[in-house]
Order: structure tokens, then C-alpha cells, then sequence
């Protein structure tokens, strides 16, 4: 059975990478609607930790995974690593005498805890006292009930505070401003508009290089004089092919070897994630990793229905969704200096065309959008079975790559 599996990124204060929250979508025709809250959580863990492996889905970070009542007294906890799994209580648990026991005795054992969609009352001061996080609504939580609830938990000096749904920067600056240690939403992957800047010499020059490599019509000599000229992308290039991932026998040491090895259009690929990579370098590292994923996720989903023979523009696409929010600049502006074909820049620019139910598909995945999703599928005629196995794919493609660019 095919189990869709999103998972959605949590950032520390400074926007670094702290976990995900991983997120059970179904099977099958990826339907929650008639999945039982402790049977989909049974499946997650099981497909998670076990079919998958833990590190293709969120790497070497914790992941935070819904626990019903019924599955906090069964102590299915035990059968995962502590330190990769936060359990997540969800808030129409009730904290009976043998939940809070329950919950005293993972906490002994070393897990840690988080109270997700927190309201305060009193009753849950006995969980307030084992967990470690505390999540809230900051979306649905009106601004005075939030200074109250602030301040009723200032006295558990032990407790970190998450603020989910956070989808602008100047919501996270906020946040931030109230105490909260971490961060859950897509603000990151938006442009900051904060005030209007002029790009720098250097980050034309990438996007110079990035129109270059994205051009169908470039050659692998262009390419190659491209790499060779900078050291530092020459460098990243030959690291990432003589890494463990590739098991070579002997090392490559030329980039005219690294091509022949790679082949043209995984070279072109490859080349066209470390510029993403340099041009997103003052960003949140989960940017590029969205980026990456989004762009293979996009070319798989192409692939299964009746886009597969546009499959190389659909990864363009999902590159560069998110180029806008890495340089805070109208995505309109930035694709004026680049030689993309022109699904690709209305896909991006005007969300029409035909690429652009692929790439809202992808988004509405992302973002838990099941009705949107399925009905832009359906639109390109990829069947919903494929899609938890098709992302499963993307995320492990970034991860492998991300490490060495």
C-alpha cells in the first residue's frame, strides 16, 4: 500500500532548520477524511521509520508526529529512537490520571514531548510540567487571548514556545518580539517587503550563469568553460561526484570527466542547484531545499501523466518557484533576465498555462490543500495513488544533493 507522507519545516530564531512536523496524508487516493486519528499515526511511524527510513524523510533532524490519547497509553512510543521523535499531543486530549502517567514515563525515558494547538487552562498544568514545547495557533489566536496565555505560562520557565502558521516575515518578527523559540509556516519561502534593494554584482553574475545553464540550446563545452572559470563551483562539483554516494572506483578529477560521468542533463541539473544554492546563501537553508524539492517533484509528477514529455520544464518550474523570495524581488523583474521558455515564465509569473497545474499541485501538497491538489492532478492526468511515493523521491533527491552543494 502506497502512504502519502508531507512534512513541514520548524526553524529556531535565527531560521535555521530545527525539525519537521511530519504529516500522515492517506493512502491510496490520498483520503484522510476516513482515517482514524491513531491508525493514521500508527501508519506514519511504521511507513516513517520503518518502510523508509527515517533519514530519506527529514535527514539528520527530529521529526514531530500527532499522538491521539489512545496511542499515548499504548506505548507504541517505544518501538522509535528517542532522540529523532517528538510527540506531539494533540488538543482534544484529556489529562486523565493515565494520560499524565503515561506521559511521565516517555519523558523518564527520554522523549520529548509537545502540546500542539495549545489553549490554556488549568487542567493541563500536570502536561504543561512534562513537556518541552508548546504550539500555538498563531494564525487563530485573536492577540489578546494570546498576551493572556503568554503570561499564564511565563511561570513554566522550562518551556519553549512554538508559533505555528507564521506565513510573513513580519508574523515571524512578531512572534519573535513575544518570546516564541520556534517558527512553523511558509513564511521564509516568500520575498521579504521590507524595503526594495538593488541586486549585487555577484548575485547578477549567478543569475547570469543560472540563464545560461537553464538555455536547452547551451553546450556542454559552454558549460564546462562555465564551471572551470570558478573554482569554488569546480570545487563543489568534483566533491559532490568522488562523495560515498556515488561509490566510484577511482576519483574524477577534471570537469570534462565529471560531465561524461554525470551526463548532460544531470550535469545541467547539478550546476543549476549550486548556483540556486550561492544565489539563496543568505537565506534559510530550507529555501533551497524547498526549491529542490519542489523542481524534481514537479518533473515525477510530469513524468506519471500527460506532461511527460515536458518533464525537463516542469523541474525549471519548481527550481524556480521560489526565486522571488530568495533575491525579494517581483518574480516578473527576475525572469526578464533569464531565456526561459515561455510556459515555464507564465506558469511562474501569471499561474496559467499548462505547466501551472503542476506546480499548484505541488504547493497544495506542501500545504495540506487536498481538494486543490487532487483536482489539479486531475488536470494533467497523474493518478493521486502516485503522488505520496512521488514526493517520498524528492525529498530524498534534495537531501542527497544538498549535502554536497
Amino acid at each position: 500500500m502506497d502512504f502519502c507522507i508531507a512534512r513541514q519545516p520548524i526553524f529556531n530564531f535565527n531560521k535555521r532548520l530545527y525539525a519537521y512536523e511530519l504529516l500522515y496524508r492517506g493512502n491510496g487516493e490520498w483520503n484522510l477524511d476516513n482515517t482514524e486519528g491513531s491508525r493514521a499515526t500508527s501508519s506514519l511511524l511504521s511507513s516513517t521509520f520503518l518502510t523508509e527510513g527515517i533519514e530519506k524523510v527529514t535527514g539528520s533532524k527530529p521529526c514531530f508526529v500527532n499522538f491521539t490519547q489512545e496511542l499515548l497509553l499504548k506505548n507504541i512510543h517505544s518501538a522509535f529512537p528517542k532522540n529523532r521523535l517528538v510527540i506531539e499531543i494533540l488538543e482534544d486530549v484529556e489529562p486523565t490520571v493515565e494520560v499524565v502517567a503515561a506521559c511521565q514515563q516517555m519523558v523518564n525515558q527520554g522523549y520529548s514531548l509537545a502540546l500542539d494547538d495549545f489553549i490554556y487552562h488549568p487542567k493541563f498544568d500536570p502536561l504543561i510540567k512534562l513537556a518541552s514545547i508548546i504550539k500555538v495557533d498563531f494564525l487563530l489566536t485573536p492577540v489578546d487571548n494570546l498576551g493572556k496565555m503568554l503570561h499564564k505560562l511565563s511561570r513554566f520557565d522550562h518551556i519553549k514556545l512554538l508559533a505555528e502558521k507564521v506565513e510573513t516575515y513580519e508574523e515571524f518578527d512578531k512572534a519573535l518580539k513575544l518570546g516564541f523559540s520556534y517558527f512553523q509556516g511558509y513564511f521564509f519561502s516568500r520575498p521579504e517587503e521590507i524595503h526594495i534593494k538593488e541586486l549585487s554584482s555577484v548575485k547578477i553574475n549567478l543569475l547570469r550563469l543560472l540563464a545560461e545553464v537553464s538555455q536547452k540550446k547551451t553546450t556542454i563545452s559552454r558549460l564546462e568553460k562555465i564551471i572551470s572559470a570558478d573554482v569554488a563551483l569546480t570545487y563543489k562539483l568534483l566533491r559532490f561526484l568522488n562523495s560515498a554516494h556515488f561509490y566510484l572506483l577511482e576519483k574524477v578529477e577534471s570537469v570534462s570527466r565529471a560531465i561524461s560521468f554525470l551526463g548532460g542533463k544531470r550535469f545541467r541539473h547539478f550546476v543549476m542547484l549550486i548556483l540556486i544554492s550561492e544565489i539563496a546563501s543568505d537565506k534559510p537553508e530550507e529555501l533551497v531545499r524547498l526549491a529542490v524539492v519542489r523542481a524534481k517533484f514537479c518533473e515525477l509528477l510530469a513524468k506519471q501523466g500527460s506532461l511527460k514529455k515536458h518533464s525537463d520544464e516542469l523541474f525549471l518550474v519548481g527550481l524556480f518557484s521560489l526565486i522571488d523570495a530568495m533575491l525579494d524581488k517581483p518574480m516578473k523583474d527576475l525572469l526578464r533576465a533569464l531565456p526561459l521558455m515561455n510556459n515555464v515564465k507564465i506558469a511562474l509569473v501569471d499561474d496559467e498555462g499548462p505547466y501551472a497545474p503542476v506546480l499548484n499541485a505541488v504547493k497544495n501538497y506542501e500545504q495540506s490543500l487536498k481538494e486543490p491538489c487532487l483536482e489539479n492532478l486531475k488536470r494533467v492526468h497523474v493518478k493521486p495513488q502516485a503522488v505520496g511515493g512521488l514526493y517520498l523521491r524528492a525529498v530524498e533527491y534534495g537531501e542527497e544533493l544538498l549535502v554536497d552543494c
